[in-house]
């Protein structure tokens, strides 16, 4: 189950699970891209369903849970790709968008893991892979809300690992370094901003959409039975970047 599974990089490990061997549903708001999902994932030759969600209606995750529940018998592994950013300076951050950003990126990261995390209980495994972010880490201008919620995700991601552990359950987190997608393809793209972030980058670019699938295959699969509570970084060197030049 890839929550925000069809575009971006949520997309890209929703095909990568495909790809090494899952059936995969790539579930987002957007029926068309749900559709589009989902044929990408049946050429693959894996089973997938065709269901819409909004992390922000508890309900709506729930029927989410139940049809693919009923349709596949168990749900083994959950990803949470769903999130959105806006750029503000801090005193300048309306409520409700901080809020908004907060409810989506965090608190829509721990109702999924409490739907799915019930299942996985009770069949006594599951891997939770939650997408963090650089700013998780490190503070990133203009971005506090956004870097408040990913900060947050990776202090549940510890949490639900700590706690789900007895239950042959792993909760462990990516954070992807710089990778143009829709959500931040305009912050990045041509910006000082962009430029900057490249020059910190070791590797001298940015990164392509489906390097991030390896990690999610290898928090998913038995190769990381012992691992729990990690935030795996895949970000081309930029977190033991100091002087560049």
């Amino acid at each position: 189950m890839v929550v925000g599974g069809t575009s971006g990089l949520g997309r890209a490990i929703s095909l990568g699970l495909a790809t090494a061997g899952a059936d995969v549903v790539a579930a987002s708001r957007r029926a068309e891209e749900v559709d589009r999902a989902a044929s990408e994932i049946e050429a693959t030759g894996r089973r997938t369903l065709r269901l819409t969600v909004d992390v922000q209606d508890r309900a709506s995750l729930q029927k989410l849970h139940d049809e693919v529940r009923q349709n596949f018998g168990r749900v083994d592994i959950l990803v949470n790709a769903a999130g959105v950013t806006m750029r503000v300076p801090i005193l300048e951050c309306r409520e409700e968008d901080w809020s908004r950003i907060l409810d989506v990126n965090l608190t829509g990261t721990l109702r999924a893991c409490q739907i799915f995390g019930r299942t996985m209980v009770e069949q006594g495994y599951g891997r939770i892979i939650n997408v963090a972010s650089l700013t998780t880490m490190l503070a990133f201008r203009d971005v506090a809300a956004y870097g408040a919620s990913k900060a947050a995700v990776g202090s549940l991601t510890k949490s639900l690992a700590v706690e789900l552990a007895p239950h042959g359950v792993t909760a462990n987190a990516i954070a992807p370094g710089v990778f143009p997608t829709a959500l931040n393809s305009e912050l990045i793209l041509n910006t000082d901003r962009g430029r900057e972030l490249l020059m910190r980058t070791p590797m001298n670019r940015f990164g392509h959409a489906d390097e991030i699938a390896g990690g999610a295959i290898y928090l998913a699969s038995d190769a990381a039975s012992f691992v729990t509570g990690q935030i795996l970084v895949i970000d081309g060197g930029f977190m033991a970047s100091g002087v560049n030049q």
